[in-house]
């Protein structure tokens, strides 16, 4: 990230943090009248994070702000946004940041995946590795894009938050790096698909597929769709796409297990790359 974006950001949030203190409100009062996490609230106003449009607007509506601060605090955002249009880095390909801002900003997230694991739900070794595998990524790139997903995981344990992840079982079967990653990233996902606010799909190999998946997507509220393809990300917000992508993601949820028999799957898989491990062993 260059200095002159991590400046806007922290004006933004030092802005944010004035306002807030003049309304009389706590971090905890304005993140539940806005609809969002605490942790949301912390990270924007210390400049950690960039809020989405519509978070923005969610916190400002709260803070009943007037039409001149409001545009005050919009024009800082959009400064920051500029900073970033502007510097010269490795890209969304590695950074990864239209899914990331557009998944904290929702409430509820759904999200297909048919080759590789969604970004929520990735160990910091198999981002490494996704990261890795992008156009013109460095060393120190990847190594800033890893710590910032695994840090907006953080949402994953937010109360009010529904997380509904359906993929393939070619996901778990297509990986990188080593057995033992695998195994790693296996313990995460069960770890993940016992908490309350998590849902986690699997569409077995033994069943056909409701629609033969080309890529995948992640629907934010039902607002949005962040659409995948080999290289890049697209946001649409269009009704009749989002309606679409809607009932693509119902379909295959229909057709995938949960709950008891995922957990099994992903047992019976860890198994399966043990004996992996072993036969790879020198």
């Amino acid at each position: 990230m260059g200095s002159e974006r991590r400046e806007r950001m922290k004006a933004l949030g030092a802005r944010l943090r004035v306002l807030r203190g003049e309304s009389g409100m706590t971090g905890a009062v304005l993140a539940q009248r806005a609809g969002v996490g605490q942790p949301t609230v912390s990270k924007v106003e210390t400049g950690r994070m960039v809020p989405s449009r519509d978070v923005l607007d969610r916190l400002l509506d709260a803070l009943g702000l007037d039409e001149s601060a409001s545009h005050e605090v919009r024009e800082l955002l959009a400064d920051v946004v500029a900073a970033e249009d502007s510097e010269s880095s490795v890209g969304d390909s590695v950074t990864g940041t239209t899914v990331d801002e557009e998944v904290r900003s929702a409430r509820s997230v759904r999200s297909f995946q048919c080759v590789v694991l969604p970004a929520m739900l990735q160990s910091a070794e198999y981002a490494r590795h996704v990261f890795e595998s992008a156009p013109h990524a460095t060393p120190e790139a990847v190594g800033r894009a890893v710590a910032a997903r695994v840090d907006r995981q953080s949402v994953l344990y937010e109360p009010g938050r529904e997380s509904v992840f359906v993929i393939t079982e070619a996901v778990l079967r297509t990986w990188p790096g080593s057995p033992a990653l695998m195994l790693a990233q296996f313990d995460r996902l069960l770890a993940v698909e016992s908490l309350s606010t998590v849902r986690l799909g699997v569409v077995p190999w033994r069943r056909p597929v409701p629609v033969l998946p080309r890529h995948g997507f992640t629907l934010c509220d039902r607002r949005a769709v962040v659409i995948e393809s080999f290289d890049s990300e697209r946001v649409s917000t269009d009704a009749a796409e989002v309606a679409a992508y809607e009932q693509t993601f119902a379909r295959f949820e229909r057709a995938a297990v949960f709950g008891s028999d995922v957990r099994g799957l992903l047992l019976q898989l860890m198994e399966e790359f043990r004996d992996l491990g072993d036969t790879l062993t020198p």
